[in-house]
């Protein structure tokens, strides 16, 4: 029977949850990187057993850090992404990694802020910043957001290694279709209503999207105006967010074998930026966001006042899909099936980002 680990990145440091195939008991250890702010933590799935983290501290600044043993020690790459001297940037922090295609075992990607893409061919060895975004004409649109600009939510076409998706705030969604040689935004139907044209080809406050493995021309898009879907491969977008309490959220979880079937969790509005009602209620759509379900049972539902951030929630794929998220106050809850909720871990440090990973026997 499979085994199911979470990397539970916090603000002091990495957790690693493990449990079996039932996931209703865990065991927790750590942490490592202890300390730094683990934005984002990742296994490389073309081994299964590599893993990499993008850590941040206010003081030694924004490293990699790289696991051979499947999160049970860690070690700091001796180079990170980084820009070139007259350039205007200097990296703030590491947001979000991602392993490539099968064809290229030591490809690595890197969003950053502010805003950059990096790639790596050696396994975070060396750097490569990907100025071709940079230079895009639509470049001048990007802002900050209340985060920061940052670029995040990199996503690769399992079909074409040269079709890659990165997301900015605030920026919009981009698309390569050459390996990152070129880019387009891909932002149509998307609001933007903080901005003069609410339809702006870029400079969209984008908080998460995500490509189903299983039909990769769809994809998920969380905004700070509105939950999106698009079956183009971002060419359109149609916004999904009737039937939930606010258009404004982080997270999007799928279910890896359903492209209908997605979970997230809506906040007030940027202002409160706190779980709707106050209660900690996780929606769940089975038509592709068509209807919504509210799944609340063994969350609490009185006095919540927490956020999940845009990388704290992660699923499985199992059959049937457990889903997990964290929250702004450190506490981890879990679903074997996405629909009933226990308590995994309380009072940890604010929890930044959840990854899963299922391994064989």
């Amino acid at each position: 029977m499979p085994s199911v680990r979470l990397f539970i990145g916090t603000r002091r440091g990495l957790f690693v949850a493990t449990s079996d195939s039932s996931r209703r008991e865990w065991l927790i250890d750590g942490p490592f990187i202890e300390g730094y702010e683990v934005y984002h933590a990742v296994v490389d799935s073309r081994d299964g057993q590599t893993a990499y983290a993008a850590a941040n501290h206010s003081v030694w600044g924004a490293h990699v850090y790289r696991s051979a043993d499947g999160g049970a020690s860690w070690e700091q790459l001796p180079e990170r992404p980084s820009f070139p001297a007259g350039s205007g940037h200097e990296l703030r922090a590491i947001w979000h990694l991602a392993a490539g295609d099968t064809g290229r075992p030591a490809r690595l990607y890197a969003g950053t802020e502010p805003g950059a893409l990096f790639v790596s061919d050696d396994s975070g060895a060396s750097w490569e910043w990907v100025r071709s975004l940079e230079e895009h004409p639509t470049r001048a649109l990007w802002q900050p957001a209340k985060g920061g600009l940052a670029l995040h939510s990199i996503q690769l076409d399992p079909r074409d290694p040269e079709l890659i998706y990165v997301a900015l705030s605030a920026g919009g969604v981009y698309r390569s279709d050459d390996d990152g040689r070129s880019w387009m935004p891909v932002n149509d139907g998307v609001r933007a209503d903080f901005l003069p044209d609410r339809f702006p080809v870029a400079g969209h406050c984008v908080h998460s999207v995500r490509l189903h493995p299983a039909a990769p021309d769809r994809l998920y898009h969380q905004n700070h105006c509105g939950l999106y879907l698009s079956d183009d491969r971002g060419d359109t977008w149609t916004e999904i967010s009737d039937g939930l309490p606010s258009d404004f959220g982080y997270v999007i979880g799928l279910d890896a074998t359903d492209p209908e079937r997605c979970w997230v969790i809506p906040e007030e509005s940027s202002h409160m930026r706190a779980v709707c009602g106050h209660r900690l209620r996780v929606f769940e759509t089975n038509d592709g966001g068509a209807s919504w379900i509210a799944r609340d049972d063994g969350l609490p539902q009185e006095h919540v006042y927490v956020s999940v951030l845009r990388e704290a929630m992660a699923t499985d794929g199992l059959d049937p899909c457990g889903v997990y998220f964290g929250t702004s106050t450190g506490h981890l809850f879990g679903s074997p099936d996405g629909r009933r909720w226990s308590a995994i871990a309380s009072y940890l440090p604010k929890i930044l980002s959840v990854t899963a990973v299922v391994d064989p026997t």
